[in-house]
Order: C-alpha cells, then sequence, then structure tokens
C-alpha cells in the first residue's frame, strides 16, 4: 500500500498534467521553482503548508479537498487512530483531519498544531470566500487575515470568510486549534 505522502506527490503531478501545465507553467503560477515543483512530484521531498497552500491557490483547490483526493475512503466514523496527520517538516506543523471532506457533506473539521514561535504564512487563499470558524484550544495565535491582525487566547473563536493572504503566528507556548471549514 502506498504511503500518504507518496499519494500527495502522485496527485500533485496528476493535477499540473490534467492541467496540461508544464513545471514551468506551475512554477509561475504558483511562485514555487521548477525544481522544487519537480522534487514535490517526485516524492523526493514533502511539501511545508506553504507551499501547499500556493499549490492549491494555484489550482483554486483547498487544501482539505486536495486531502480528501490523496486519502484511501470516508467512513461516517472516524475514529482518532484513522485521522490523517500532515508535518510541515520546516514548522513542525501538524494538521489533523478530525472530520475530512465529503461529497455530500458541506463542512469539515481539522486540528491544527504550530508549535512555539512558529509562522506559516499564505499569500492567497486556494479557494477565495471559504467560511472559517477557527476555535483557539491552547496557547495564543495571532492570526492576520487581508492586513488584520486578531490575537486569539485559550477558548477565543475567530469566525471569518477567507478572502485574502493569511498569516498564523504562534506564542511562547504554540498554539492548538479546532478550524471548522463550510
Amino acid at each position: 500500500m502506498q504511503s500518504f505522502n507518496s499519494r500527495l506527490a502522485d496527485r500533485l503531478a496528476t493535477l499540473r498534467q490534467d492541467r496540461g501545465w508544464s513545471l514551468d507553467q506551475l512554477a509561475q503560477a504558483s511562485g514555487i521553482s521548477r525544481a522544487s515543483l519537480s522534487r514535490l512530484e517526485k516524492g523526493e521531498v514533502s511539501p511545508t503548508a506553504e507551499s501547499l497552500g500556493q499549490l492549491c491557490a494555484a489550482y483554486a483547490l483547498p487544501m482539505s479537498r486536495l486531502m480528501m483526493q490523496v486519502e484511501d475512503s470516508h467512513a461516517p466514523l472516524i475514529a482518532a487512530a484513522d485521522q490523517q496527520i500532515w508535518r510541515d517538516p520546516t514548522t513542525g506543523f501538524e494538521r489533523r483531519q478530525v472530520s475530512p471532506p465529503a461529497p455530500t457533506l458541506a463542512g469539515e473539521v481539522i486540528a491544527g498544531y504550530l508549535p512555539p514561535e512558529q509562522t506559516i504564512t499564505y499569500d492567497s487563499p486556494s479557494r477565495p470566500g471559504l467560511e472559517h470558524h477557527l476555535i483557539l484550544q491552547q496557547g495564543a495565535l495571532q492570526l492576520t487575515l487581508s492586513g488584520t491582525t486578531h490575537a486569539l487566547q485559550a477558548g477565543d473563536c475567530l469566525r471569518y470568510h477567507l478572502t485574502g493572504s493569511s498569516q498564523f503566528s504562534s506564542g511562547p507556548q504554540g498554539a492548538c486549534y479546532i478550524l471548522v471549514l463550510i
């Protein structure tokens, strides 16, 4: 059975090929170098959260939908042990698909952990206008949306439609949060 990272690499290659894009065209659309794209598609390196964000923006595909396309199946009950976890090799960011997208359901739930004093920046949303509800469970998080910064403490909920750039910055204790996408 192929690993999640291998399936992700294959899916990234298929997305580009389905659009008839060369690596150079995708590099221009995503802002990622041709060499890096080639290594990602071959599974030689794992993508970072930022590079996945750039690719999803180029494809106008929410990251959660990309992850759904890579997963094996979608059962009604997703046991904790079966929830896919993806780790950013650069920042240590962890993204757990608590309730992955499904063709007949509108919402999904993601659990995120950003280690202490880390920042992840997305230049543009993968799908502009997607509704987000972010609930900070532990730590502190500064979330900047299109230039406006929101300081969240444990228990706070930030509701928004993602339309522009975003930046997640954790405090000295890191940040654990739940993100509901509708």
